[in-house]
């Protein structure tokens, strides 16, 4: 489904919730450069009804996208209201994506990957909104906390990170109620947001309140404040780890004319040979990276992996490459994502240096 409208924005009235988000969207604006088209990502709750009527008159021409996840009876009847507040709101365009969502990772996991790729399909070179809030930001860096994420996850939801844009992150979720309320606007209460089942929930409903009282208040802003500290102190390490990954990197050696075969040595053992564009890949000098501070080292390693296409990375995976480094026991190597159905790519301590390898995988038959 899709809708336009040739109208301009509502007016909005001037209460305090309706101001306080419009604060949030134009400083996004102003950070951004100035008025521009953009995409917003409506499910139809508060947080993205009110995201999308201040940027209706504080960005440019606002694309509603609702993106209808199928989940639950229903759904499409609520996609389409959704659509049509939006332009309502003063919209140029609503369009409704239906998706398919799998299950990898779970549901939750599932339907915002299919989400989101859904957006970037759409977007069509446009900065894409989305309506999270300072208590969304609070409850993710919780559970990151809780979970022993790293640094990263507990850095929480950044203003900018192209093409997603949040502008709404200094802004309570009471106060997107109160601007619907304020503008006459229905939203729809997602009944997934109450639904125990889902951890995120139970932080919400029951974990940070709890906190709340406990400590007396403030923690929701406390949380996000300590995000924001950290995402500046992790600018930092990235840029000293992009420099460290930069001076270790040994580029790919030139392609042999037969089959690679490990040399053993007495210090260092390399159990596996060459697999499928094993030669392509860049290594790092181990003496370089011994020198550098474990939390710039890892950050390094992980950038490494991740210009080679390795990615989702846990922490242990992080400890135990870094642990080739640090505490070289004559330990085998790392197993990370990726590879073929015949090989998986394994970090391996080689002649001193840092490279994956492809392992023949093992015949479960």
């Amino acid at each position: 489904m899709t809708g336009k409208r040739s109208g301009g924005a509502v007016r909005l009235p001037e209460t305090a919730a309706v101001l306080v988000v419009r604060r949030g969207m134009r400083e996004w604006v102003a950070a951004r450069g100035g008025r521009a088209p953009v995409v917003v990502g409506l499910s139809g709750g508060a947080d993205s009804l009110a995201l999308v009527a201040a940027a209706v008159v504080e960005a440019g021409p606002v694309t509603a996208v609702v993106v209808d996840h199928r989940l639950q009876e229903g759904s499409g009847a609520v996609a389409r209201r959704a659509a049509e507040q939006a332009l309502a709101l003063g919209c140029v365009d609503a369009v409704v994506v239906p998706v398919a969502v799998g299950r990898d990772g779970g549901v939750e996991a599932a339907a915002r990957a299919a989400r989101y790729a859904a957006l970037e399909e759409v977007r069509d070179g446009r900065p894409v909104l989305l309506g999270h809030t300072l208590d969304d930001q609070a409850e993710t860096v919780l559970l990151g906390l809780g979970r022993g994420s790293g640094g990263r996850s507990i850095q929480g939801m950044a203003a900018w990170n192209a093409p997603w844009g949040r502008p709404l992150l200094g802004v309570r979720r009471a106060q997107t109620v109160r601007m619907c309320a304020d503008l006459g606007i229905e939203p729809w209460d997602d009944p997934h947001n109450i639904d125990p089942g889902y951890t995120r929930v139970r932080v919400r409903t029951e974990v940070l309140p709890l906190l709340e009282e406990v400590l007396g208040g403030g923690v929701a802003q406390a949380l996000a404040r300590t995000a924001d500290q950290l995402r500046e102190d992790g600018a930092v390490l990235d840029t000293l780890a992009e420099d460290l990954r930069r001076s270790a990197t040994i580029p790919p050696a030139a392609p042999a004319s037969a089959e690679f075969v490990p040399e053993m040595t007495s210090s260092e053992s390399v159990v596996w040979g060459s697999g499928p564009d094993d030669t392509d890949r860049p290594r790092l000098s181990i003496e370089i990276l011994a020198t550098a501070p474990a939390a710039v080292r890892r950050r390094a390693v992980r950038v490494w992996l991740a210009e080679q296409g390795i990615g989702g990375l846990m922490n242990a995976h992080l400890q135990a490459i870094d642990e080739l480094v640090s505490d070289w026991r004559g330990q085998g190597g790392v197993a990370v994502g990726g590879g073929s159905r015949a090989h998986r790519l394994v970090v391996a301590r080689e002649h001193g240096t840092l490279t994956v390898r492809a392992q023949p995988r093992l015949d479960d038959t």
